[in-house]
């Protein structure tokens, strides 16, 4: 069993047990819903600022300082949108963090997990998110396109994250307007950041593009702005800064 595998078999039993204890019903009438694709689709590269406290691959990241003051230091950076790890065994996340990115900033809120259940969507839609990621590598392509359709109606942006031209191919079929390719291969965590600029060029125009997963310096940001990404999603780079708010603003700071 590789490591998407045994994170994805985790989730599905931890959101069993969360389902036992707590039925949620379908989503009512929400007015407070942050437009995810519109944060990403400004002018320039937009930076997806992410919150996770471990990872797999990398362990703990930064315990010194607590979620509200990170997101803070990423709104006033200029991070275009957050992305809030809500995994708990690998990653340290919870729904509660969520809730608590709301009240600490005004941007918009992806829910970054394996979701592989109805209940995750009713879960993120609840907690306050405004974005669901769906892996089109945990999923098959019957319960892809359920949680892809759910996202929608429930107001929320779906987030379609791929590793590979299957994966793309799989997502365009889907009708995916924001898709992010991961360089991490989640079955063994091994990051090629060449991944997302060779695959890139097989996404239409209309598709907001993400970048996913080890990048770190202005340099690469701007070639991935000139290799036609919309954004970029980043954590361990600036969670680890000695100053999170200045290495933002070194990365969001206007082309010259």
């Amino acid at each position: 069993m590789n490591t998407l595998q045994r994170i994805v078999a985790q989730t599905r039993r931890a959101v069993e047990q969360r389902q036992r204890i707590r039925p949620l019903n379908g989503p009512g009438p929400r007015s407070d819903i942050r437009d995810f694709g519109d944060a990403l689709a400004r002018p320039g590269l937009s930076l997806i600022a992410e919150h996770k406290r471990r990872s797999p691959s990398a362990g703990a990241i930064r315990e010194d300082r607590s979620l509200t003051e990170v997101v803070g230091a990423y709104e006033r950076g200029g991070a275009a949108a957050l992305s809030i790890l809500t995994e708990g065994p690998n990653f340290g996340g919870g729904l509660d963090d969520l809730a608590t990115a709301r009240q600490a900033s005004s941007l918009p809120l992806l829910r970054k997990d394996f979701i592989v259940d109805p209940y995750q969507v009713l879960e993120a839609w609840t907690a306050g998110a405004d974005a669901v990621l769906l892996i089109v590598a945990a999923l098959g392509e019957s319960d892809l396109a359920a949680l892809h359709e759910q996202v929608l109606a429930s107001g929320l942006t779906p987030l379609v994250e791929v590793h590979d031209e299957r994966e793309l191919g799989i997502a365009l079929e889907l009708g995916a307007r924001v898709i992010g390719i991961n360089n991490r291969d989640l079955t063994t965590l091994e990051v090629d950041i060449r991944r997302g600029l060779d695959l890139v060029r097989a996404m239409p125009d209309g598709v907001l593009k993400v970048a996913e997963s080890g990048f770190s310096t202005r340099e690469e940001l701007r070639e991935l702005e000139a290799a036609g990404f919309d954004a970029v999603l980043m954590g361990e780079a600036l969670l680890r800064s000695d100053d999170i708010e200045a290495a933002c603003r070194v990365l969001t700071a206007p082309t010259m």
